[in-house]
Parts: structure tokens; sequence; C-alpha cells
């Protein structure tokens, strides 16, 4: 009679390869720093705040990527770094924020980035990409133990919700390249 691996060894020697409190503590880090900064991107696009150039300038900057409406799409974006940030830190649908900011981060790899190289030294996207892989990773496992969303009335399906959201996010910042 073939017994496992696990079988064979005592009780008190199996180690737990992943203790789950920790990990949604670092799921928790991760996201509210993540967060917090995406809200400070927000507020220095929107009001100027932390250094930022206010709404005026970032409209004129945008202006100049080649999206237009720049007025329509300047707002857009700084909002949803805002409001992805937002829903970052607190932990609700947070994979929709997730979505949000990879949208976003993507606009800003098409149109500023990509021709820089893949480097951020000469100005290239590499920051984005780690970015994006982690909002990949928030997007498909949720906000975890430590969030408002787990005090919902409803469970959200995962990756479900991401896919959806990201997949809207990316058509919606997509149309400003083809309109």
């Amino acid at each position: 009679m073939a017994r496992t691996l696990e079988a064979q060894r005592p009780v008190n020697t199996v180690r737990q390869r992943v203790w789950p409190v920790n990990v949604n503590k670092g799921l928790l880090l991760v996201r509210v720093v993540v967060g917090l900064l995406f809200i400070g991107h927000g507020l220095q696009k929107t009001l100027g705040w932390f250094g930022g150039q206010g709404l005026a300038k970032w409209t004129e900057d945008v202006a100049k990527l080649g999206l237009e409406p720049a007025s329509f799409w300047a707002p857009l974006e700084a909002g949803a770094e805002l409001a992805g940030g937002i829903m970052l830190v607190l932990g609700l649908f947070a994979s929709v924020g997730a979505a949000l900011i990879v949208a976003d981060m993507l606009v800003a790899i098409v149109k500023v980035h990509a021709p820089k190289g893949l480097w951020s030294q000469q100005g290239g996207f590499e920051y984005n990409l780690v970015l994006i892989a982690i909002l990949v990773a928030i997007g498909i496992m949720g906000p975890g133990l430590y969030s408002l969303e787990r005090r919902l009335p409803f469970a959200l399906p995962r990756p479900a919700t991401f896919i959806v959201a990201l997949v809207a996010a990316v058509l919606v910042s997509a149309a400003g390249f083809f309109l």
C-alpha cells in the first residue's frame, strides 16, 4: 500500500508554505502603497497638489500627446488614477480600480514611453510594466481579507470582474487613439 509523502511525515514536521494572514497583510500593504501613489498622481493632475501641474496644464499635455478632445481625455485619465487609487486603498471594487489604472498605464506606455524602449533610465516603460503586473495580480486575486469589499452582501466573481472591467477600460482608452 503506497502512502503519500505527506502521510509519511509526522504531523508536527509538516510546514505550512504560506500563512494566509501574512499573504493578506502583504496584499493590503501593496494595495495601500500603490493606491495612495495613484491618488497622489490624480490630485497632481486635477488640483495641482503635491507639486502637480493642475488640470489646465495637464489638459495641454494630453493635447500634445494627440488625444482629442483633450478636455475630455485629461480629466478622464486623472479621474481614473484618482478613483482607481481610492478603490485600491479601501479595497472596495479593487478589481475595477486595478483595471482602470492598468488601462491608464497602457496609454502611458503607448503614447509616452514605448518609443524610448524598456528601461526607465531612458524614459522607457519598465516602471509602467511593473505597475501593470502588480495591478493585474490584485485584479485577479481581489483585495484580500483586509478590505471593505468583504463587507459587501455579495461576492464579486474573480477574475471575471477584473477581466470585464479591464476590457471595458481598454476599449474606452483605445477610443482616444481612433476617434
